[in-house]
């Protein structure tokens, strides 16, 4: 007869509790304040994995400021999440972003900048979308680049 196998995924990280970093706040309409914004900036860092003006990085430490001051479980959830952790840690380690991760943001910009710029008529509208496109890449390429190791 066969052993049956059991339906845990393979190498699963155990999380890291990170409660000792927090900072949570007495004070409870601060408390659901808080929340709520580090919900919002969680929201925006996805949309920003997504969207390639809008960063990713930014939101999600944001929202880590802010779930350390109100939420120890969605803290500890933020900074063990399997796409979003390594970054916010990264980050906050000084190792900086892997160097595939700025290419491809790049990438993604000069593709989606120059489509909006052929598609838009008005120049005041293609003069920011310049100035948003080279600003957000300059950032990216004046960041630290993680090395591989």
């Amino acid at each position: 007869m066969a052993s049956q196998g059991h339906n845990t995924p393979p190498h699963a990280p155990e999380p890291i509790d990170y409660s000792a970093e927090l900072n949570i706040t007495s004070n409870k309409l601060l408390r659901v304040i808080w929340l709520a914004l580090g919900f919002i900036f969680t929201a925006l860092g996805i949309i920003g994995a997504f969207l390639p003006v809008m960063p990713t990085t930014v939101f999600l430490l944001i929202a880590a400021y802010f779930f350390a001051r109100s939420s120890p479980r969605f803290y500890n959830q933020l900074l063990n999440n399997q796409q979003f952790g390594p970054l916010i840690r990264d980050w906050r380690a000084g190792h900086g972003i892997p160097l595939r991760a700025k290419i491809l943001a790049i990438s993604m910009i000069v593709i989606s900048i120059t489509s909006s710029i052929l598609i838009v008529t008005l120049t005041t509208i293609k003069l920011l979308l310049a100035v948003i496109g080279v600003s957000v890449s300059t950032y990216l390429i004046t960041r630290p680049t993680k090395s591989s190791a």
